[in-house]
């Protein structure tokens, strides 16, 4: 998966401070551009996500169920390394502010795609997955 490239993606926030707090401090990331009072971008392990202010709201999400889980739909997050995967889950598991919608499990144990998950909120409410496999093989494996 060398040739894999960053993705970019724009998401709606309703407190950039709130925002900014949560994804330097709590999940890690790097401050890129932004314009005081509308956006600001982070590096999440290397890709470009950008929160843009909407104090209005979010509007509602849906779920869907996967493996017996209900998951919210829309959602995003990131594929890691299962040492990743694990050292987030402790960071996460250590913050009492972690808004859990899934804890970490091993969701299709014992099956092809074989991966850890987790599901939490950010401060606006936007879920986010995060999926860590043994390697790379397995994330497309059916």
């Amino acid at each position: 998966m060398s040739d894999v490239r960053p993705f970019h993606l724009a998401f709606p926030v309703t407190d950039l401070e709130a925002t900014r707090t949560f994804y330097r401090d709590v999940m890690g990331c790097r401050i890129g551009r932004e314009k005081p009072g509308h956006w600001v971008d982070f590096d999440l392990y290397g890709h470009q996500l950008s929160a843009h202010l909407r104090p209005q709201g979010l509007g509602d999400s849906e779920t869907g169920t996967v493996d017996g889980d209900a998951v919210p739909i829309p959602h995003f997050g990131v594929v890691l390394r299962m040492d990743q995967w694990t050292a987030l889950a402790d960071r996460l598991k250590a913050d009492p502010g972690t808004r859990w919608v899934l804890e970490p499990k091993i969701r299709f144990e014992g099956q092809p795609g074989e991966q850890g998950t987790m599901f939490i909120l950010d401060p606006s409410g936007n879920p986010l997955e995060f999926k860590g496999f043994a390697s790379d093989e397995g994330i497309f494996e059916a």
